[in-house]
């Protein structure tokens, strides 16, 4: 059975340094009629656990610690059994918002995560936080795909401008383990419309000039 990719957007808010903001977030399912990939539990856990329905979840994967992509991870966690994944750099965020929850598993740069007969590589690539990540999958869709969390987005990185962050930082993550993916490659972003590799590339230098 093929394995597939599924996005379901989900409302709620990020609060960081004394603000808050309404925002919409991708919550991407990737798997078959079996098993699922859960990355970055948003806002709704009953919303996410409907999209998954009797099907085993292997994890649930959070590109990163800002709250509104792990806010419905424990939930969902009770609902389907599964461990949460987070890098071990963003426990300072997800200690901001799961005071009495702790991951059950770090994210290490290069790990393998298997789901519906697919590898799929986990990279580190921070300075949206310290602990983002994304993951590539080469062999799933057409032309293989990554899920970028808020590292890479249309248009441009991730911001930069809150705690835990950090442009140039960002800008070697995408310039050295994003862009270097091949350009058919499709981006699956944690807000928004997809993008692909080859979309992006040519604009690194004006992210550069413009500062963010």
């Amino acid at each position: 059975m093929t394995a597939r990719v599924d996005k379901i957007v989900t409302q709620g808010t990020f609060s960081l340094d004394g603000g808050t903001w309404e925002v919409d977030n991708n919550v991407w399912l990737i798997g078959d009629d079996d098993e699922v990939l859960v990355i970055d539990a948003a806002h709704d856990a009953a919303a996410i656990a409907a999209a998954v329905g009797n099907r085993r979840v292997v994890a649930i994967l959070c590109t990163h610690g800002h709250d509104d992509h792990i806010d419905a991870a424990p939930d969902l966690a009770v609902r389907t059994g599964a461990r949460i994944l987070l890098h071990p750099a963003d426990a300072p965020l997800w200690g901001m918002k799961h005071r009495d929850r702790l991951p059950d598993a770090d994210l290490v740069d290069g790990e393998s995560i298997t789901v519906a007969g697919v590898d799929g590589t986990v990279l580190h690539t921070p300075g949206h936080s310290q602990g983002a990540v994304c993951v590539y999958f080469p062999d799933l869709g057409d032309a293989g795909v990554v899920f970028s969390g808020d590292t890479l987005f249309a248009g441009g990185p991730g911001a930069t401008g809150r705690s835990f962050s950090d442009f140039p930082t960002i800008i070697d993550s995408i310039s050295r383990r994003l862009l270097t993916l091949p350009p058919a490659t499709v981006v699956h972003t944690g807000h928004g419309d997809d993008t692909t590799i080859g979309d992006e590339a040519p604009h690194l230098e004006d992210w550069i000039a413009r500062g963010h």
